[in-house]
This record gives C-alpha cells, sequence and structure tokens, in this order.
C-alpha cells in the first residue's frame, strides 16, 4: 500500500500536561459538549492526546472507520485491555476484560439465557415489578422519573439474573448495590473511576473508601447465595444465575464462584443503570412531545382488551419500538463503546495505526452524522420506520464481537415497561426547561430534574384489563 493511500488524522496539538488535565476534566462534567466541538474542528475520526500516556486516543465515528475497527482480527486490536477502568467494578474476570479464546468461551456460555423462550419466561418478572412500582406511586403528586426507573430496573436485574426473591439477602443486597451505584451518581463522584489517585482507601468517610466496603459486602452476599445454590440445586430455575451455574464450556467445565461472581457484576452495571436511563429519556420524549405522545398511545389502545396479556405483541408493536430506538439514538447511555488497543501496526479504514494506539469508537458522533441523521438533535421516532441503518450508523450496544449480549433483553424490558405506564398513567412534565444529560458514572443519563405530574387515565380506571391492583382503583 502506497502512502498515498494513507489518510491523516487530525487532533489538536500536544499541550501541556496541566492543560491536558484540565481538558479530562471538562469530559467529565461536559462530556457530549467536547465530542461535538472536537469534531466540529477535525472531523469525524480525530486523535487526541491523553494526560500522561504517550500513546494517542483515537475517536471514529464514521461507518467507514468503525466497520474496519469491528471487523478487525483478534491479533490487530484488542478490546479487554482497553478497559480496565471496569476492574474494580466488576472483578477480573468479567466479559469485557476477557481476551481470545477465554471471551468467546464466556460470550458462548452468556448468550443464551437473553434470548428465545427465556424472555417469555422474564416477561412476567418485569410486568409484575412495573405493575406493583404502578400501584405504590402516589398518584396526584409529582414524582422524579429516573430513581424510579432506577428501582424497577434493579428489582428487574436481582430478580431476573440473580433469581433473589423477598427476604433478608434480596433486601440487604438491594440496598447495598443501590447505595454502591449511587456513589458515581454525579460528574464529581465519576471523577473516582478516571483519576486512579483518587482510588484510596482513607476510611469511610473517602468516596473510594465506602465503595471498597460496600463492594465488600455485595460480594459477601452473593458468594452466599452461590454456595446456597450449589448445596441446594434447583432444575426448575429460569434465572440466570441459575442457568450460567449449569452450563458448560466444549470441554465440560463450569463457571467458578469468582467467574460468577464477576459476570453478576458485570450485568447489573451493564443493565441497571443504563436501563434505568433510558427508561427516564423515553418517558422524558414522551410526555414532552404531543405529536410522539398522541402516536404512542394511539398504537397502545389498538391493543387494549385484546393481546394486551402477551409480552410478544407489545414487543413487537411498531411505533413503540421506534421510540425506543430513538431515545437510545439522541442520547445512547453510553456515548462510547468499548475501546480497542492497536496490538500491532495496521492499517484501518486508510488510517496508519501503531501499537499502543487506543481506539474509542463514538457511539454519540456516530449517532449525530447530519448525512445519516438529518436534524440529528430532534427526536423523531419516525427515522427508525422509514428505513434501517447500519450497525456501523446505529450502534447503541456498542458493535463486533464486543456488542452488548443482553441488548434484546434491554429492550424488551423498556418496552414492557413504557407500555404498562402509559397505558396505566396520565403523565405531564413539570418542568419548564429542557432537560439536559448529565453524567453518571460511565453513562450519561437525564438529570433528577425530570418530574412528572401523575394520575391515572380514566380509559384504565374503566378498563377490566387493568394492571393495577383494585386497592388503587
Amino acid at each position: 500500500m502506497t502512502d498515498l493511500l494513507i489518510k491523516e488524522l487530525k487532533g489538536p496539538p500536544k499541550s501541556p500536561l496541566l492543560l491536558r488535565r484540565l481538558r479530562g476534566l471538562r469530559f467529565i462534567f461536559n462530556p457530549l459538549e467536547v465530542l461535538e466541538a472536537r469534531t466540529a474542528v477535525y472531523g469525524n475520526d480525530y486523535r487526541v492526546s491523553q494526560p500522561g500516556v504517550s500513546s494517542p486516543l483515537i475517536y471514529f465515528s464514521s461507518p467507514e472507520a468503525l466497520e474496519a475497527l469491528f471487523t478487525a482480527k483478534p491479533d490487530q486490536v484488542s478490546a479487554g485491555k482497553a478497559n480496565q477502568i471496569l476492574e474494580p467494578l466488576i472483578g477480573e474476570h468479567g466479559i469485557v476484560l476477557l481476551e481470545g479464546t477465554a471471551h468467546q468461551q464466556q460470550r458462548q456460555l452468556l448468550t443464551p439465557p437473553f434470548h428465545g423462550d427465556r424472555m417469555r419466561s422474564y416477561a412476567e418478572v418485569i410486568m409484575e415489578i412495573t405493575t406493583r412500582t404502578i400501584a405504590g406511586l402516589d398518584v396526584g403528586k409529582t414524582l422524579t422519573v429516573r430513581p424510579i426507573m432506577q428501582s424497577i430496573s434493579l428489582e428487574v436485574i436481582l430478580r431476573a439474573v440473580f433469581g433473589l426473591d423477598a427476604g433478608d439477602r434480596y433486601e440487604e443486597l438491594k440496598q447495598t448495590l443501590s447505595a454502591m451505584l449511587d456513589g458515581f451518581g454525579s460528574p464529581l463522584g465519576a471523577m473516582v473511576l478516571f483519576y486512579r489517585f483518587l482510588q484510596k482507601d482513607w476510611g469511610d468517610w473517602s468516596p473510594w473508601g465506602r465503595f471498597l466496603r460496600l463492594r465488600r459486602r455485595v460480594d459477601e452476599l452473593l458468594y452466599a447465595e452461590i454456595t446456597f445454590r450449589r448445596s441446594h440445586p434447583d432444575p426448575s430455575r429460569t434465572d440466570i444465575l441459575a442457568l450460567l451455574m449449569m452450563a458448560q464450556d466444549t470441554e465440560g467445565k463450569t463457571l467458578s464462584d469468582v467467574e460468577l461472581r464477576d459476570e453478576l457484576m458485570t450485568l447489573l452495571f451493564a443493565g441497571h443503570e443504563t436501563t434505568a436511563s433510558a427508561l427516564a429519556w423515553a418517558i422524558y420524549w414522551i410526555t414532552s412531545l404531543p405529536d410522539v405522545r398522541h402516536k404512542v398511545l394511539q398504537e397502545i389502545e389498538t391493543i387494549e382488551g385484546k393481546s394486551v396479556s402477551d409480552p410478544m405483541v407489545i414487543s413487537r408493536l411498531p411505533y413503540l419500538s421506534a421510540v425506543c430506538q430513538e431515545t437510545l439514538r439522541l442520547y445512547p447511555i453510553a456515548i462510547g463503546a468499548f475501546p480497542r488497543v492497536v496490538k500491532q501496526p495496521v492499517i484501518l479504514a486508510g488510517y496508519a495505526l501503531e501499537p499502543g494506539t487506543v481506539i474509542m469508537p463514538s457511539i454519540y458522533l456516530a449517532h449525530h452524522r447530519q448525512e445519516v441523521y438529518p436534524e440529528s438533535k430532534k427526536f423523531r421516532p419516525e427515522r427508525f420506520l422509514e428505513r434501517q441503518f447500519s450497525p456501523y450508523e446505529y450502534l447503541p450496544f456498542g458493535g463486533g464481537n464486543r456488542r452488548c449480549i443482553g441488548s434484546a433483553f434491554a429492550m424488551f424490558e423498556m418496552k414492557l415497561v413504557l407500555f404498562q405506564f402509559l397505558s396505566t398513567l396520565e403523565m405531564k412534565p413539570v418542568h419548564t426547561q429542557p432537560i439536559k444529560p448529565t453524567r453518571r458514572g460511565l453513562t450519561i443519563a437525564p438529570s433528577d430534574k425530570l418530574k412528572l405530574g401523575v394520575k391515572l387515565r380514566y380509559s384504565q380506571i374503566k378498563s377490566e384489563n387493568s394492571y393495577l391492583k383494585p386497592e388503587l382503583i
């Protein structure tokens, strides 16, 4: 290949370390503004310098570059080594940190529980939890949306994934996990994940010290549950922990206690905050845009009183599906897919990259390419009814062999929860200003300023198929 075919990656000139650290802080507090500002100057694919690191960081968002990256050979790029920021949260045996054969084997074990007939068994759990949550709302009052959705998504994880239901261990794990996750629930709290020098145990009063103590208690509870399950096997169980405990690789090997713990924590972090934030965003757009609200309610009404009890019918509603897809396009919860590290000199999408180069696939920038998504800042679900986008244009769950294995489960949960809220409640926003995204740990979420006035829908009160418990009506 001649030099004429090699394209140059543009980017800001190398600056003093202090300035780069200040820019790093700006990215933590205002990541979307930083991404858009860089793209406006340097284009879709560009490079930046990392504070204290000699190797460059490359951002890819053009479909051509993303396709080249996601289809690169394993000996060219590595994904697990670039995700070490997650190790304190999920452990070293989580699937996102594994490489090569170990990653492939773990993926084969984890994929089946999230597909096929298993989804139907999870539907009952999702709908029951949502029904109970709605029944417990203080209808007629102003409610903050994200904590409600966070409570639902955590319960779904505990029931469908961990297999816990009621009891002391369930309640303590729920409270401890919530406290641990809330520690990273602001840009300030998230700083401890990005800066290693802040990861010091200075006692209970320090953020990292508190996190370590909460994580230790979570581990004790999880290992106690795993030990109990091993001593009391129950082949009738359908939760994901039970399925993982029975799963075997091609050599007949099962997961160890530590591997089970790390995969449970991986599924928790991948599916809890992310789904809760996505649901909150969806509620925001539906309640803020009258045309969207009218169309989705009109679609819901077409099946109310008919196949309303069939979750698979709900999951196939085209406009509701498009609303979920557009929600994850406009403000993807993870603004970047898992980064990759170049292992050997390679040319990707015309760019010559040296070993050690870190490549960040930018989901947010890919979702805001004007030539793919005209008026990209506008919430318009019809985009997904008019055409199908390639996996290099629309990638809310990442791409390649690192695409989220729980993507179908997440979309399924979103649709069922939204359906029940919309068919049961009349919700109106009370905020006067647009809700802006804010950082929660490694994700982007709507702020807690998103509040709704809530009351029962009249048609729901009269319906014999009401999801609400009698005492609410």
